[in-house]
Order: C-alpha cells, then sequence, then structure tokens
C-alpha cells in the first residue's frame, strides 16, 4: 500500500508536467511516430555505447591471440637450432689474442670500434658506434660461433634501424 503512496504523487507530477501534456495533445499516430523513432534511438545508443565497444575489444583481443599465436609457431619452429647449438661445443678463443679477434671480426663485419679496453679475466669492453641492427646481431652470432662470450651488452638507438653498443665480453663459453 506504501509502494502506491510513492507513486501516487509521482504520477500526479507527471501529468501535470509539460512534455506529457504535449505528448496528450498530440494525435495517436503522431505518438506511435515518436515511440517507434524513440525506440530507434534507444536501440541505435545502446549498439554505440555497449555492443560496438565490446565488439572493438574483442576484434582487439583477437589480434593479440593471432601475433601470440604466430610467435608461438615462430618459437616452436627455431627451439630445434637453438638447442643444438646450445649442445654444440663451443670453441674457446685464448684471452690474449680477444682484443685482436673482437677488432678483426669488427671490420669484417663492416663494424666501427669506437673505444676498446682491456678488462682483467680475459674480457674486453667494446664501445661500437651506430650500425644497423641486422649487421650487430649477425657479429653477434659470429663472436659466439668463435668462443667469445657476452657478459653485458648496452643497445641505443640512435636512428632508424641504428644502433650503437656498449660490450663486455668474455673468452671462453
Amino acid at each position: 500500500m506504501e509502494s502506491r503512496g510513492l507513486n501516487a504523487p509521482l504520477a500526479v507530477r507527471l501529468e501535470q508536467s509539460p512534455w506529457f501534456q504535449r505528448w496528450r495533445a498530440l494525435a495517436p499516430r503522431d505518438r506511435l511516430a515518436l515511440a517507434v523513432l524513440g525506440g530507434f534511438l534507444l536501440l541505435v545508443l545502446l549498439y554505440l555505447l555497449l555492443w560496438r565497444p565490446v565488439e572493438q575489444q574483442r576484434d582487439a583481443a583477437r589480434r593479440y591471440f593471432e601475433q601470440q599465436r604466430e610467435l608461438n609457431v615462430y618459437l616452436q619452429a627455431w627451439a630445434p637450432l637453438a638447442r643444438g647449438a646450445r649442445e654444440r661445443p663451443q670453441t674457446s678463443v685464448d684471452p690474449a689474442r680477444l682484443q685482436g679477434l673482437v677488432t678483426a671480426s669488427a671490420a669484417e663485419h663492416g663494424l666501427a670500434v669506437e673505444r676498446l679496453d682491456g678488462e682483467g679475466e680475459g674480457g674486453v669492453q667494446v664501445s661500437l658506434q651506430a650500425a644497423p641492427f641486422a649487421r650487430l646481431l649477425g657479429w653477434f652470432a659470429a663472436l659466439e660461433g668463435q668462443g667469445v662470450r657476452i657478459d653485458e651488452a648496452g643497445l641505443d638507438r640512435t636512428g632508424e634501424g641504428l644502433v650503437a653498443a656498449r660490450l663486455t665480453l668474455r673468452a671462453g663459453p
């Protein structure tokens, strides 16, 4: 009974509002047209505010999933090669020859050494001028194939596809 008591003042206010008075003054055909238009606008708003963002997030999640799937396929394809490289016996380089080997190898790969400092325990610190990243990776692979271990690497992007590198290299696997 109390709920009727609360609804009664609301119903009275609604019937006295100018908008409701205008609504009642309209012809039944106009009221129907406005109700259909209002329903259509409500559906459009629901689509734009609820459904479309959900679709966009679903599409973004699907694209991310496909990227991750492609990455997984790529990693699975190259995993045997990585395992084979790990199991392959590493050649060892004499620590006394490390500086000469690094300098010669860098020149072979078209890399310019800015600074080369000897470090105790068979290591060197190398700073390279900016070079294409792919060339730098090829040099890393060549060094590892010759028995040089990369202990630390700092890469700074200097341009489109160019990186400057600071490395600590050690002799031995």
